[in-house]
């Protein structure tokens, strides 16, 4: 662990900034409960400046040339690239994934900037037809500063869904990555600077969650709220834009349902479900978790996914092999005890996992399965973010489509079935941003990444993450 980014800092008006003065909280591995670091937290006036900062940041920006834009994220997705096995290595030490799954989100980010590079070329407005004389044009300008604060489960690809769609549309960023994962975060910085964004335009500042929310949300300076984390986190957020009446792109907490019919290919569905669920330790807002699966084939497919759960390796993410790593940080296993203990209290069998590993240093969690979990169980009604998938059979394709959109949350659903007819049908019954028919891949640098009702609204990603950092403006002329 001695390769850890040795300087933590914060990034103001171009500056890096070391802990000095500040109050520092340390950054724990969360493979073996070690402290990594020491990171600074922003003060009052480290806010203060990061906000005139990023006025006169987007003040420069909003009227560079498109192609420099293109050009600092495209050379910002080069140097991602080069640096790769380093960033992957510190986001694996300090979230705990595998090393794998740290490098694929690297060069996810990299992919995320190239797109945004050609993404912002194609802001258009339109002419209206008018009486000659007269002229109607519609236009499209950047929003102005953005206040992003960014979750820890995937440290890397947060920042930059947060940073590249608003640096493509001409605004400047005030973010806040967690304070679990700051490294990530400060990679995904480094590189713009290093491609030649300008100061003042990207800001990053770590603190007190609610201390720093309620400064940056307070300033007049702050045009736009982008927020990925736990509803009741994000609720409280948007009371809070509601003062200033800023726009909002709310990515929140999901409970994602799992549609499998009796006539799925029922081992290749298990298999495939049992890879997405302990993916990142099932710390992932689209992770499936409620499987609802027809009875005639309830016994076969819950065999074969804990058959299939049963041999991903858990371990740390830096050892070859290892599929699944520890929880992020010291909080989870308890949270997850609770959960799988109350609805075990409730009727539900446990099937696999229920436990930590106790021979473990560091916040390990085993995959866990439950079945014949009662609806009423906390579980069922809270989003685990956690390896726990929760088993239950229904009937009739009504009765699925009922218990899928039971609970005030819309983010992802998912469909397992060989009848286009059936899969048509339940994806357009599930109330959710997105929808997945015999595949867990739901997002792409191309398509937009959003949810309904408790989930939020707004989408990140495609050309909708974009439009979310502009404003249509309609001009009328005459002469």
């Amino acid at each position: 662990m001695t390769d850890y980014a040795p300087e933590l800092n914060l990034l103001i008006d171009g500056e890096w900034l070391a802990a000095g003065p500040r109050r520092t909280a340390p950054v724990i591995c969360p493979a073996h409960g070690q402290a990594l670091g020491q990171l600074p937290l922003a003060d009052a006036a480290d806010l203060d400046r990061a906000l005139d900062a990023a006025a006169r940041g987007f003040a420069r920006w909003r009227d560079s040339p498109v192609d420099e834009r293109a050009r600092v994220l495209k050379d910002a997705a080069a140097l991602l690239r080069a640096r790769a096995p380093l960033i992957a290595r510190h986001a694996t030490l300090e979230q705990g994934k595998p090393l794998a799954d740290a490098q694929a989100e690297v060069l996810g980010c990299a992919g995320l900037f190239e797109f945004y590079a050609e993404e912002c070329r194609r802001t258009y407005g339109r002419v209206l037809v008018r009486p000659v004389g007269r002229r109607s044009l519609v236009t499209k300008q950047p929003v102005g500063p953005v206040a992003a604060f960014a979750p820890w489960n995937f440290p890397l690809h947060n920042p930059a869904r947060k940073i590249g769609p608003a640096v493509a549309a001409g605004c400047s960023v005030i973010l806040k990555p967690a304070e679990e994962t700051p490294a990530s975060a400060l990679h995904v910085a480094q590189a713009l600077v290093d491609a030649g964004l300008p100061p003042g335009v990207v800001q990053i500042v770590f603190g007190v969650p609610d201390e720093v929310s309620r400064h940056l949300l307070a300033s007049p300076v702050i045009r736009k709220l982008s927020f990925t984390g736990s509803t009741a986190v994000g609720k409280q957020l948007m009371r809070l834009a509601a003062d200033q009446a800023l726009r909002t792109t709310m990515e929140m907490g999901g409970h994602a349902p799992v549609l499998v019919f009796d006539d799925a290919d029922i081992d290749a569905a298990a298999a495939l479900l049992a890879r997405s669920k302990y993916r990142n330790a099932g710390q992932v807002c689209i992770s499936p978790t409620r499987f609802y699966v027809q009875r005639r084939v309830y016994d076969r497919f819950v065999c074969a996914f804990v058959r299939h759960a049963a041999e991903v390796v858990v371990g740390d993410g830096l050892f070859d092999g290892v599929q699944m790593g520890p929880l992020a940080h010291a909080r989870r296993p308890a949270a997850i005890d609770a959960l799988v203990g109350g609805a075990r209290e409730q009727g539900a069998e446990l099937l696999l996992g229920g436990r930590r590993m106790a021979d473990r240093a560091g916040f390990y969690y085993l995959p866990t399965v439950l079945a014949g979990v009662p609806e009423t169980a906390r579980a069922m009604n809270e989003e685990p973010f956690g390896p726990v998938a929760l088993m239950a059979p229904f009937d009739e394709p009504e009765e699925a489509i009922a218990q899928a959109n039971r609970l005030p949350y819309g983010l992802a659903g998912y469909v397992f079935t060989r009848s286009q007819k059936t899969a048509m049908q339940a994806s357009a019954a599930i109330e959710s941003g997105m929808v997945g028919i015999n595949t867990t891949v739901i997002a792409g640098h191309d398509t937009p990444f959003g949810g309904i009702k408790h989930s939020g609204h707004g989408a990140e990603d495609g050309p909708e993450g974009l439009e979310a950092c502009l404003v249509t403006k309609t001009i009328h002329e005459a002469t």
